[in-house]
């Protein structure tokens, strides 16, 4: 599927002002990627791909008209964070999980100490009642 097409009122501008239109969008792709992503955290830029693709498809429109495009639609496939960034999330995701099975462990722990208390207290009740 093409995303740009030729607008038909413009097509010597299309054809002659550029010389090779997709390094040209894909400048401006970069461009504006470059301008929006870093003012995001990481997960913020996974959730809001789709106003990057909004707003790369509207800088292009701006800037390719002049040269006789129509930007038809943007996509962004995939967000792929540097590998040692990949590695710093997965560190983070697994002692998130170590902490709340350390918390779940605790409580479980807890909860028997409870339970325990409670067996203990009640057997001395009745020990106590038998005694009288």
């Amino acid at each position: 599927m093409r995303i740009y097409r030729a607008l038909a009122g413009k097509a010597n501008d299309a054809f002659y002002k550029l010389s090779n239109t997709r390094s040209q969008i894909q400048a401006y792709v970069f461009d504006v990627i470059r301008a929006s992503v870093p003012k995001l955290n990481l997960d913020d830029a996974f959730e809001q791909k789709n106003d990057i693709a909004k707003a790369v498809e509207d800088e292009l429109e701006k800037a390719m008209s002049a040269y006789g495009f129509e930007i038809v639609q943007t996509l962004i496939v995939d967000i792929e964070p540097d590998e040692h960034v990949k590695r710093a999330m997965n560190e983070i995701n697994a002692a998130a999980r170590l902490r709340m099975a350390a918390n779940e462990k605790a409580e479980a722990e807890k909860i028997v100490q409870i339970k325990r208390a409670e067996g203990e207290a009640e057997a001395k009740y009745l020990s106590d009642a038998e005694a009288r």
